[in-house]
């Protein structure tokens, strides 16, 4: 019935995963004597697109309660990671491993993949050596190697023209809007989602966009900036349409709502002067107030910081 209604809007791509999830937990059966046969891309897909039945807080084993929410990877990275474009997993081992400012390290993808756990998942990170690490890593190195066997045109991203951010401060009121307008039909009207099944270890169809169950303030997805360029890029889903007006005022009303804390935020960032304009938590190397930071208008930071750099 689910898959139906997805078709009638013409959300294909979720039709296909909630297909690929019928058969739920029976997918993988993890022994509890993990062993090398199970560390395979196969798991590591299955992670990424049903990480709440197998990570998730539901999970009966305690001790395998890594993720916080009940969201999935895929609930970002569409198509399991396949889809080109905005956050797709096909090119991540092009880039890394590579310097984090926010770490104020060299990372790799394991580091990127408890980034994710830690702070989109608002869970806990995965020991380095554990079969579940050692999958999902496996699969998103698996993918570098399929983009490579790919030709031009699967390559190509099918998006609308990139985000530009407005010469101005977000709007929340419009923002608000937007979002009856144009994501309330899945988010719903309270931004909470859709669940998948009344089994809350099925996580959801829809995912939240704030509250309990959503990213944390720690997040990528928790500046404007990024989540307006992922609005712009994909959402609606299977039919974007909302102009950069659009996408950056329910980008900041999304992000204006509660949802978990992250501890320790002031540590990221060891370098303040890397930290982006639309981070939405301090310190900072600049005296433009909080609200501007979260909400712009960005273009006097962003001088600011390029006056900086050229030490004029």
């Amino acid at each position: 019935m689910v898959i139906v209604a997805c078709c009638a809007f013409g959300f294909t791509l979720v039709a296909i995963t909630l297909l690929l999830w019928r058969d739920g937990p029976l997918l993988m059966t993890v022994s509890n004597t993990k062993s090398a046969a199970i560390v395979t891309e196969a798991y590591g897909r299955r992670l990424i697109m049903q990480t709440s039945q197998l990570l998730g807080p539901d999970v009966g084993d305690p001790k395998m309660r890594y993720s916080g929410s009940r969201l999935n990877c895929a609930s970002c990275h569409l198509g399991v990671g396949t889809e080109p474009g905005t956050l797709t997993l096909l090119l991540v081992t092009e880039h890394y491993p590579r310097f984090s400012a926010r770490q104020g390290v060299k990372t790799d993808i394991e580091d990127r993949v408890n980034e994710c756990m830690t702070r989109s998942m608002n869970g806990r990170a995965l020991p380095r050596n554990s079969p579940e690490m050692m999958a999902m890593a496996a699969y998103i190195r698996s993918l570098g190697n399929l983009n490579q066997t790919m030709g031009a045109s699967m390559r190509q991203a099918h998006e609308p023209s990139a985000f530009k951010t407005p010469n101005r401060a977000a709007k929340l009121d419009a923002g608000k809007k937007v979002f009856a307008e144009k994501c309330a039909e899945c988010h719903r009207d309270n931004g909470q989602g859709l669940r998948a099944s009344t089994d809350p270890k099925r996580g959801y169809v829809f995912p939240p966009l704030w509250g309990p169950d959503s990213f944390n303030d720690g997040a990528g997805m928790h500046r404007v900036l990024t989540a307006a360029r992922f609005i712009k890029a994909r959402m609606p889903i299977g039919k974007p349409d909302l102009t950069d007006d659009q996408s950056f005022d329910v980008a900041a009303y999304i992000n204006s709502e509660p949802r978990p804390e992250m501890p320790s935020l002031e540590q990221d960032y060891p370098d303040r002067k890397t930290k982006p304009v639309d981070n939405g938590y301090g310190p900072f190397a600049d005296s433009f107030p909080l609200k501007q930071h979260q909400y712009g208008p960005f273009a006097p930071i962003e001088a600011f910081y390029k006056q900086k750099k050229s030490g004029k």
